[in-house]
This record gives C-alpha cells, sequence and structure tokens, in this order.
C-alpha cells in the first residue's frame, strides 16, 4: 500500500479519528488508527470499542489500494510536524510503515489490519437529519451535568430522547439536572430514550461545529451513528434506563428572580473564592431587590455580596453549590438570567429570561 498526500489534507482527518483511540489500552491494536486505500480515497479510522470514528479523504496522486494499523499518536506527531504545505509519502514495506517528506523520513511498526476491531452492524431504527449548530446546542446545554463515575452508571452519560416534533437533551447527575429542547418540524418522530456514554457526548461536542451544516442521526437498539460530510462517528449506547426527570422539576416556584447574568455570576465567581473546598456551598438571602451572598471557609474567613436584582416576595434564605451555579450562568446567553424558588428546602428553576428552550434545576443545600 502507498499513497501521497499534502500535509493538510492527511492532518484534518487524522487528529479528527485519533480522539477515539484509547491510549491505554489492554490491546495494543487500540491505539493504533487503521488506514485504507480504496477506490480513489484514504480511509482512517480510530477506536476504544466504545467508539468508532471514520473520516475520508480523496487522493488526487498514484496510490496502490490496501490497508494497516499504525500507533495513532505517533503518526498525529509526526504528520503534524512537518512544515505547511509539504507533501508526505506513506508506503508500507515488509510490515513497515515508512512516512517521507523532503529529506524526513520516519519508520513505524504495524498491525495488520485484519485484527483491527469493527462495531458490529446494525440497523438505524429512529433517524433524522438537524443542522450541526441545533445538536451543538443540545449537546452543550446540558453536558456539564452528566456524572462521572458513578455507581448509578446510567447518570454516565446524556439522555437523548425523540417525540413527535420534538428533540430533547437531558443530563442529571442527582444534584443538579439540564434540560434543553429543540423543535423538529421536517416530520413526526417515533417516541425512544436513549442514554449517549459520557465519551461519545464529548466527542459529538467536539466533532459537530457551530453552522447550518446537516448531520444525519441514527439511532439503533445499541448503537447511535453521526454521519456528517466529514465524518462518520458511531457511539455504543448506555444499557440502562434513565431516571424520570419530570418528577424533579419543579412546579411551584412562586418567588420569581430576574437578575443581570453576568453580574450575578461574576458575584459568586468571587464568593466562590473562600467557600468550603470540599462543599463549596453559599448562602443566598434573597429580599426585595437584592440578593446577599455569603461564603464561609473552616479558616474562619468569610465572603460577602450584595446584587441589586428584580424582585418583589417574601424574604428568603437558601444555600446552593456555587459550582453548579456557575456551570448554568456559564451556559446561559442572554443577559438576563431568571430563577424560580418556592422555599429553602426546595430545588431551584433556572431559566434564561428570553430563551424557554433549555431549563436547569440545582437542589439546595444545607448550610
Amino acid at each position: 500500500m502507498k499513497f501521497n498526500i499534502s500535509r493538510e489534507n492527511f492532518l484534518l482527518p487524522l487528529q479528527l479519528v485519533s480522539g477515539a483511540v484509547e491510549r491505554r489500552h489492554t490491546l495494543p491494536i487500540l491505539s493504533n488508527v487503521l488506514i485504507k486505500v480504496s477506490e480513489d480515497a484514504l480511509w482512517l479510522t480510530g477506536t476504544d470499542l466504545e467508539v468508532e470514528l471514520i473520516s475520508s479523504t480523496i487522493l488526487e496522486g498514484e496510490f496502490t489500494e490496501g490497508e494497516i494499523t499504525v500507533p495513532a499518536k505517533k503518526l498525529v506527531d509526526i504528520v503534524k510536524g512537518f512544515n505547511d504545505g509539504s507533501d508526505i509519502q506513506f508506503v508500507v514495506d515488509a510490515n513497515k510503515a515508512v512516512i517521507k517528506s523532503g529529506r524526513s523520513k520516519y519508520t513505524l511498526s504495524t498491525l495488520s489490519a485484519e485484527d483491527y476491531p469493527n462495531l458490529e452492524d446494525w440497523q438505524g431504527e429512529v433517524e433524522f437529519e438537524i443542522s450541526q449548530s441545533e445538536l451543538k446546542k443540545l449537546i452543550e446545554s446540558t453536558q456539564f451535568s452528566m456524572a462521572q463515575q458513578d455507581v448509578r452508571y446510567y447518570l454516565n452519560g446524556m439522555s437523548l430522547e425523540t417525540e413527535e416534533n420534538l428533540i430533547r437533551s437531558v443530563a442529571t447527575d442527582g444534584h443538579r439536572l439540564a434540560l434543553c429542547r429543540q423543535a423538529y418540524t421536517a416530520n413526526t418522530l417515533p417516541v425512544r430514550q436513549v442514554i449517549i456514554p459520557r465519551k461519545g457526548v464529548l466527542e459529538i461536542s467536539r466533532l459537530v461545529e457551530d453552522n447550518d451544516r446537516p448531520v444525519k442521526v441514527q439511532i439503533g437498539s445499541n448503537h447511535i451513528r453521526l454521519f456528517s460530510n466529514d465524518f462518520i462517528f458511531t457511539s455504543k449506547l448506555v444499557d440502562g434506563r434513565f431516571p424520570d426527570y419530570r418528577r424533579v422539576l419543579p412546579k411551584d416556584g412562586d418567588k420569581t428572580i430576574i437578575a443581570d447574568k453576568q453580574v450575578l455570576k461574576n458575584a459568586f465567581v468571587r464568593a466562590a473564592i473562600l467557600s468550603n473546598e470540599k462543599f463549596r456551598g453559599v448562602r443566598l438571602n434573597i429580599t426585595s431587590g437584592e440578593v446577599r451572598i455569603t461564603a464561609n471557609n473552616p479558616e474562619q474567613e468569610e465572603a460577602y455580596e450584595v446584587v441589586d436584582v428584580d424582585y418583589e416576595g417574601d424574604d428568603l434564605e437558601i444555600g446552593f453549590n456555587v459550582a453548579y451555579l456557575i456551570d448554568v450562568l456559564n451556559n446561559i446567553n442572554s443577559d438576563q438570567v431568571q430563577i424560580a424558588l418556592s422555599d429553602s428546602n426546595s430545588s431551584a428553576l433556572i431559566e434564561d429570561a428570553t430563551d424557554d428552550s433549555a431549563l436547569y434545576v440545582i437542589m439546595p443545600m444545607r448550610l
């Protein structure tokens, strides 16, 4: 197998698929990228058995068809190190991969392409097309609320739901919840809920861009697959049942605060400096027209902030994890944020004051 290619045309798909490669794995071949030359195109594949990424580029020079696997990180670093605009020759010779550019020559070990694992063939049961920007919003509005290494494995991922003319993403770690809705008018979608694992969610967020280019989504019984002009991404699904989040959505919040998002966020960021490093708690004392924020730590240090807000109601004192509040405010795009509360023992419902497509729920803390 051999081919000639420009550095840029090789590096882009190579970096794309290398995100799926597991660097520390008990199977050595999973540290490799599969390189295949077929029908005027170079195909690159990376996988860790949980997710798989395929990308391709057209070959314009001479080539010989074939396939081989080589160490992914080493190949990326070599190609990245060549000068911009340089041409690369890739040749497989006696079970070694030889990469040449100008007077540079590198020889890499290889493993047989026959041993490279492929995710099994499967049929899509739900299929729809969505713009990359819409999919990116669904992912990035909720992914920060996913659990990390929770024994409740179904929380270590994101729920993706289809329902008639709606696509919904939901993530929760048991202490907070993020939900985003996207209208879908192309046709009527079946009712379906699947859980995408954490690595799959992070990869999708990395792959899709904030533009109007379409991406096709296929959902099967055990997998989800995305097709775009640049890549084919496949991820296994989490085999589990996502909790009924509708039961925890606050419905009786009669105390509504409207605040300047940036002013409120800046106050929380400053107060967080003197919060307890383990529990991260801050106390909110809410009165007519203002919110007083206090934080303490075991060193008897204290932070005190006052923020003017639009609020007319009974006084309320409530505690929250300040990191959760900052995460939510980082994901609200407008200048105004709306917070609905009922009492000091009930969760807060936080929304963009001008856009109801996403909502966030944070449980209170006892301080």
